[in-house]
Parts: structure tokens; C-alpha cells; sequence
């Protein structure tokens, strides 16, 4: 009889193995979409194309805002190469507290999420106001690669 013991596996947990990016063709990219450069998601706001020599391949010249920190990256591909595109996603959270530096929000499921940072500089201070004076706030988190952020507010607060 063969001994079992070296079949018996525990899965306990694991991913589904899905990517936070998607491969996409240089030359398929466009002004404002989504492209990873320097390992950070960016938005695209310019680009051109450029011939080189008999040999060559067309280039195309990247220039990008990260959609965290909102620095400017610069990336230089040939137009037949791939490169990564994020998967970014938007969704809208009613704001429920402002503690300790984090956002308690509550998505429309009634589900909450307590683990996003207070936004830097002025967003912040506008949605801690705001909340400390009684107003209903809607918060728009973008999430790409792994990171997420408060992007954006919206007063919706009911008029009596």
C-alpha cells in the first residue's frame, strides 16, 4: 500500500493568481489612459512618435503623471514592444468617520473599509471640515497596483 501522507496538502489560502496589470502595445496607447512606468501607475498626458534610421523601429516617447504623487515620469519604447497597463479602479464611499488619521468609509453594500489615509494637504483639511461641521460626504478611492488613495470628495448632504 502506497503511503498517502506525501498527498495530503493543506489550502488553507491562496489568489486567484489575477494581475494588477495587463500587457498592452506601445503603440496602441493614447492620451490619458493608464501605463506603468519606473513600477508606478500613471496617466498619460502626452505622447509622439518618432521614425529613426533604415533599421530602426518607430519610438514612442511617454510622458506621464504617477496618479498618487502626481510627479511627472518620462518613458522612451519601440511602438511594436508591450508595456504594462494598471488596472485602475474608482469607487465612491459614504464617509462615516474621520479618526486617527484614517477615512471610516462604507461602500453602498453597507460593507466598511478603515484602512485608507486621511489625503495630504489641502483635500484633507476640506474633508475634515466639512465632516466636523455636519455634512454628508461621498469619497472617490482610485486603487492600482496595490496602493489606494482619496482622490476626491462630493458634498451630499440632503437640503431641509
Amino acid at each position: 500500500m502506497a503511503d498517502d501522507s506525501q498527498h495530503d496538502h493543506d489550502f488553507v489560502g491562496g489568489s486567484a493568481g489575477a494581475s494588477n496589470t495587463f500587457p498592452i502595445q506601445c503603440s496602441a496607447l493614447r492620451k490619458g489612459a493608464h501605463v506603468v512606468i519606473k513600477g508606478r501607475p500613471c496617466k498619460i498626458i502626452d505622447m509622439s512618435t518618432s521614425k529613426t534610421g533604415k533599421h530602426g523601429h518607430a519610438k514612442v516617447h511617454l510622458i506621464a503623471t504617477d496618479i498618487f504623487t502626481f510627479k511627472k515620469l518620462e518613458d522612451i519604447s519601440p511602438s511594436t514592444h508591450n508595456m504594462e497597463a494598471p488596472i485602475v479602479i474608482r469607487q465612491e464611499f459614504q464617509l462615516i468617520n474621520v479618526d486617527d488619521g484614517f477615512l471610516n468609509l462604507m461602500n453602498d453594500e453597507g460593507e466598511s473599509k478603515d484602512d485608507v489615509k486621511v489625503p495630504e494637504g489641502q483635500l484633507g483639511k476640506d474633508i475634515a471640515e466639512l465632516f466636523n461641521n455636519g455634512k454628508e460626504l461621498s469619497i472617490t478611492v482610485v486603487s492600482a497596483l496595490g496602493e489606494e488613495m482619496a482622490l476626491a470628495f462630493k458634498d451630499v448632504t440632503k437640503a431641509e
